[in-house]
């Protein structure tokens, strides 16, 4: 571990099928006025709505709904949140939902008690908060981006087709409810788009300096293979709760700040995928699939022990008569043959992308990262886009 660091996550977990006998107990810690966000409404045809609802009334709450949250949570969705908490006199915001739902909420939280351009503030500047935001409560749904255990919120400004986190440890949820179960009606497209956003959680800071013995990326090859094997099970049954429990807490503890203890981490490939987000209505985890084989192509010459590493320890590659090159391309190969046939989008086109000509200025858009080990020229990250479509 040759970076200090300090380590710290607030989050009060329950996880598992009796999580949700704790709601109660967490309710009764927050004044009366609650503001339930979900998105689409499939927690109204599954049950878990009802579920939620019963336990808000019990408990006494009045209760304010926040709906309709989309896939890309936008600016414009966050002021109508924010307008409906200061309205109703939240105190505590509950979200009911997967990454998209919680983003929301965590930008409403401080968009509901400051005034001014918060977007420049704090998802552009990345200043920190000056108040308080209001407490955020999160009832899982479904697993994949790991925002139940950070303080991230990424939200897209429609008009300046910016797609951006603000990662502020004022924004991590107070308690978060996690029941595999309730990822059961998730259908698989969303399930496998999950799985390979958690993947890619991983990857960001397993494949970044420093490479010194590091036990973060020890329990990173151990996650990895872990959800290698899951993702088959899941594929096969996906109500079979080990596979479904072990995918969720593995997305969880990617996001937890356990695996970039002691790493510089990249996330060039999510801020590539962002501006793809900011640009198409892509769903994130399966374009993190699409572009990630390419992306880890081009920068694995500039790191060839730590691709061999992840060849041999996460993917089993046998050594015999490679070169080390021939054993990171190898790894990043089955990486690649993993997203094919686990059913995850190989290619742009899949996702709907049609034409390519929209994707210089996407390239052109990009944060470039100095993080990891190389950083991308505005022309290499065409190219990854190019050999993705």
């Amino acid at each position: 571990m040759d970076l200090d660091f300090a380590y710290h996550n607030p989050v009060k977990t329950f996880f598992g099928r009796t999580a949700m006998e704790n709601l109660p107990d967490l309710l009764a810690q927050y004044g009366k006025n609650v503001l339930l966000a979900y998105g689409g409404g499939s927690i109204k045809r599954n049950g878990i709505y009802d579920q939620v609802m019963t336990c808000l009334k019990d408990c006494g709450k009045n209760v304010t709904e926040f709906s309709g949250i989309m896939a890309n949570p936008t600016y414009a969705k966050v002021l109508e949140g924010a307008r409906l908490a200061r309205a109703s006199g939240t105190d505590l915001i509950l979200a009911v939902g997967g990454g998209s739902v919680i983003d929301c909420c965590k930008a409403v939280s401080i968009f509901a008690v400051e005034e001014g351009d918060l977007w420049t503030k704090y998802w552009l500047e990345r200043q920190e908060p000056e108040v308080k935001p209001l407490p955020l409560g999160v009832v899982l749904t479904m697993a994949g981006t790991g925002s139940e255990m950070d303080g991230d919120a990424v939200i897209t400004h429609e008009e300046t087709r910016v797609k951006s986190s603000c990662s502020e440890s004022a924004f991590y949820p107070d308690f978060a409810i996690l029941n595999p179960v309730f990822t059961y009606s998730a259908p698989q497209y969303q399930m496998l788009s999950g799985i390979f956003d958690t993947f890619s959680h991983i990857m960001e800071a397993y494949f970044s300096p420093t490479d010194a013995d590091n036990i973060s990326d020890d329990l990173a090859e151990a996650l990895m293979r872990s959800l290698i094997r899951n993702t088959a099970v899941a594929l096969e049954d996906p109500e079979d709760y080990t596979a479904r429990s072990n995918l969720m807490w593995a997305s969880s503890l990617a996001l937890s700040g356990l695996l970039n203890l002691s790493k510089t981490e990249d996330w060039e490939v999510h801020e590539i995928q962002h501006q793809l987000g900011a640009y198409y209505n892509v769903t994130h985890g399966m374009a993190l699939a699409a572009i990630s084989p390419a992306y880890y192509r081009t920068v694995c010459i500039h790191a060839i022990p730590r691709f061999k590493r992840f060849a041999l320890n996460v993917w089993n590659v046998d050594p015999a008569g490679k070169t080390d090159e021939e054993m990171a391309l190898a790894g990043i190969d089955a990486l690649a043959d993993y997203i094919r046939t686990s059913g995850m989008a190989t290619s742009l086109r899949e996702l709907g992308i049609t034409d390519p000509s929209g994707l210089g200025e996407v390239a052109s858009s990009c944060i470039r990262r100095p993080a990891g080990y190389h950083t991308l020229t505005r022309n290499e990250i065409y190219q990854i886009l190019k050999d993705s479509f």
